[in-house]
Parts: structure tokens; C-alpha cells; sequence
């Protein structure tokens, strides 16, 4: 048992490491702090666009769709970093790890707003525009709101996902939580540093995961 300890839980080890762990994990939110917003603001107005009348726009955002959800993100930011560079387009980590995560991110929550959209009935679009509102006023302050109301377990599910794929920016050596806690353990020969980062994600999102859990349940009950 204390050799367990002494291997995975090694508290003198962790304290050494603790500030490169820290400096990571404010790397890892301002990922987040950055990507989380622009996936949203971009899934809203693909969401939005694809009720439009325009059918080749809605086959254009529909193939955007397919295409960034069927791409792993670790290869989209591969593909960003490594390969945009021999069209002449060099991006740093940071640009590209968010460029990934918004475009892969962004896809995802484009199909959750579309279906809180479609889940508003067709009355209430008719009613706002009875109103005298055109028809990107009725989706934006009447048929949005509703159906983001509708969807929400599915947001917030979709958002600790896009945090969680932060990870990702390792692979370019963007020394986020979990590049920071490779080097640690490379440093000093010892996992504490990535059982510390797996114990930090678990706070991080646990509270999240219970918040999404009760409203599944609530939204069963309130249907049966």
C-alpha cells in the first residue's frame, strides 16, 4: 500500500509539480474561455441559417456539418498546425488548438440548436411574425431562446465535451493540463502529476455531469 502511495499519490512530488500543473490548468480554461463562446455563437447561426429559405446555403452548412463532425478533432488541429503551414498560413498553438475546437465544437451544437428549433412549434415562429418581426428577429429573440430552453441537457453536455477535447492541444505542445503534467512526470519519473490532472478534470466536470443527469430526469418526468 505505501508503495501505491509513494507511486500514484506522492504528495512531495505534487508539490513540487503543483506549479506547472497550475500553470496549465489557467491554460487549459482560457482554451475553454475562448473556444467554448465562438463554437456556441457559430452553432447558433449555422442553426439559424439552416431554416432559411435558401436551399444552397442549407446544403452548404449541412456538408460543414457532416464534414467537422465526422473529422476526429485531433486531426483537424494536426492538420491546421502542421499542414496549413506549406500554403503559407502559420498559425501559433494557441490559435490553432481554438481554430480546431471551434470548427469541430461548432458543428455539434449547430445539430443541437437545430433541433431545439425544430422543436418549436410552428405557431410560435407565426405569431412573432404576425407581430411585425422579420424573420431573423422572430429566430433570435423568440424561436432561439425557446429552443435552446428545450436542448439544454444537450448543451451543457456538449460544452464539458468541448472542454475535455482542451486536451488535445498537447499534441502541438501547447503546455496546457495535461502537456503540463507529461512534463512534470518526464521531470521527476513519477505519475502523481497525471493522476493529479485526472482527479482536477473530475471536479472540474462532475458537478456538470449531475447537473445534466437531473435534467434528463426532469425532462422524462415532465414528458411521462
Amino acid at each position: 500500500m505505501d508503495e501505491l502511495v509513494t507511486t500514484f499519490l506522492n504528495i512531495d512530488v505534487l508539490r513540487e509539480v503543483w506549479p506547472l500543473l497550475l500553470q496549465g490548468f489557467w491554460m487549459t480554461l482560457a482554451l475553454a474561455a475562448v473556444a467554448v463562446p465562438l463554437s456556441v455563437s457559430c452553432g447558433v447561426a449555422i442553426a439559424m441559417a439552416q431554416d432559411s429559405p435558401n436551399r444552397l446555403l442549407r446544403m452548404l452548412l449541412v456538408a460543414y456539418v457532416d464534414v467537422m463532425r465526422a473529422i476526429p478533432p485531433l486531426v483537424l488541429l494536426i492538420f491546421i498546425f502542421f499542414g496549413l503551414p506549406f500554403l503559407g498560413l502559420k498559425l501559433n498553438e494557441f490559435t490553432a488548438a481554438v481554430l480546431a475546437l471551434t470548427l469541430n465544437g461548432s458543428s455539434y451544437f449547430a445539430e443541437i440548436f437545430r433541433a431545439g428549433i425544430e422543436s418549436v412549434p410552428t405557431g410560435q415562429r407565426e405569431a412573432a411574425r404576425s407581430t411585425g418581426l422579420t424573420w431573423r428577429q422572430s429566430m433570435t429573440y423568440v424561436v432561439v431562446p425557446q429552443g435552446a430552453r428545450n436542448v439544454l441537457p444537450d448543451l451543457i453536455s456538449n460544452t464539458v465535451e468541448l472542454v475535455k477535447q482542451t486536451s488535445i492541444a498537447s499534441a502541438v505542445a501547447l503546455q496546457e493540463l495535461l502537456r503540463s503534467a507529461q512534463l512534470a512526470q518526464g521531470l521527476l519519473y513519477n505519475p502523481t502529476p497525471l493522476v493529479a490532472v485526472a482527479i482536477v478534470y473530475f471536479l472540474m466536470f462532475w458537478p456538470f455531469v449531475r447537473m445534466v443527469s437531473r435534467l434528463q430526469h426532469r425532462a422524462v418526468a415532465q414528458a411521462g
